[in-house]
């Protein structure tokens, strides 16, 4: 099957993922989803193995006479919450450049999403303005059903053993929660679920959510003169004494950033909820002590109790990935090889492949090809998922030749 008509097929699956959901997978569709997948699977003579939570694993077995690395491919199967993902009507058009009118009347311009600027005269794909595409991470899905379809269909193609999986909730942060490392059984993955063409990530950030409760004390505002302790004001006078310049806003590259997610409450009680990110864990550490000295300061200035809690989410893949460099030179060399200029950089968000490589399977991230994530705005370039799947069939090649 065509990549083109594989991904648009794909999109057609709600799996938007549901943080509230206490089930695994999250949400129905993703092991509708997952069950379709498994099928293509069979249908090229690949053993799979699909449990009950929705995680399904590829097992492709050695074609030559010499022990290699077992290597994995991975993707999600989940689209974020952010926005709907239901009913995706995708539309290929091509750019010449300008702005873009989707079909519901918004406009996609060039000043504010400069990622045009690298697409101009590419077939692309973009959404009708009324959903998200699904490219996070369905074009992930795509390029390695396409690559592992080619491999099993060539014995030119030289290669060890090979697993591919698909997880499902990812956009969650539960993406890892219930992957059986041991079941998976390979010695490194490569997540398939960066943005534009030739990103090649091992750093992300360290991340936590900070939790804070306040009790506040309420009585009739017109006899309130020293006796009223309003929640809400406190909530707000926290948020303004952190630093400003720490908002997600405001930072980029390595820079790491506090973010308000919520504040809810009245006069009585509020509460809060923040991110914090950084790719430095000494720097990530000093942010949680800056929001918990704050804490302190406020409960002592105004008498009031507040609680707060932290919930650490993931951490920096880079101190797994370091003794694995030979891995990112690997996909690097495989890049250039097939004419990718390879952009080495953080990500500032987690990956699966974060989990994974404190889970033990060494895990770096490239490329799934699209821009805009997880919004309406969102779009692919169609050669960036051929290169995706030339790519992933190169790595195989090399590692096979590399350890001859």
């Amino acid at each position: 099957m065509d990549i083109t008509k594989r991904f648009l097929n794909y999109v057609k699956f709600d799996t938007k993922s549901d943080a509230k959901s206490e089930t695994v997978p999250s949400t129905e569709g993703q092991m509708i989803f997952a069950k379709y997948l498994e099928k293509e699977l069979k249908d090229m003579g690949i053993k799979t193995n699909l449990d009950d939570k929705g995680y399904l694993f590829g097992y492709i077995p050695s074609n030559v006479d010499y022990p290699l690395p077992k290597i994995g491919f991975l993707a999600h199967l989940d689209t974020a919450p952010d926005f709907s993902g239901k009913n995706v009507n995708p539309q290929i058009i091509e750019y010449k450049g300008g702005d873009i009118k989707l079909l519901d009347g918004s406009v996609m311009s060039e000043e504010e999403f400069p990622g045009l600027n690298d697409v101009v005269g590419e077939e692309i794909i973009v959404t009708d303005g009324t959903t998200l595409l699904g490219a996070d991470d369905k074009s992930g899905i795509a390029i390695i059903m396409d690559a592992i379809e080619k491999i099993v269909n060539d014995s030119s193609i030289k290669h060890g053993e090979i697993r591919v999986g698909f997880t499902p909730d990812e956009e969650i942060g539960r993406g890892p929660h219930h992957f059986n490392v041991e079941k998976f059984d390979c010695d490194f993955a490569f997540t398939v679920d960066g943005g534009r063409i030739g990103e090649l990530q091992y750093e992300n950030f360290n991340a936590a959510s900070c939790f804070i409760e306040i009790e506040g004390k309420s009585v009739h505002p017109g006899s309130a003169k020293n006796i009223m302790i309003n929640a809400l004001d406190i909530a707000t006078e926290l948020n303004e004494s952190l630093p400003c310049q720490m908002r997600p806003q405001f930072t980029e590259n390595y820079e790491g950033f506090f973010m308000l997610s919520s504040m809810n409450g009245g006069v009585s009680h509020a509460s809060m909820e923040y991110i914090i990110r950084d790719h430095s864990m000494d720097k990530f550490n000093e942010k949680k002590n800056i929001i918990k000295a704050l804490v302190d300061f406020l409960e002592t200035k105004h008498g009031v109790k507040i609680d707060i809690k932290f919930e650490d989410s993931y951490f920096n893949m880079k101190e797994k990935l370091l003794p694995h460099m030979d891995k990112i030179m690997l996909a690097k060399k495989s890049m250039e090889e097939v004419g990718i200029k390879p952009i080495i950089e953080p990500i500032r968000g987690g990956s699966d492949g974060s989990q994974l490589s404190y889970m033990g399977l060494p895990c770096p991230n490239f490329f799934a090809g699209g821009y805009n994530f997880h919004g309406k705005y969102e779009f692919i370039p169609i050669s960036s998922m051929f290169k995706g799947s030339e790519l992933v069939v190169k790595i195989i090649e090399n590692l096979a030749e590399e350890n001859k």
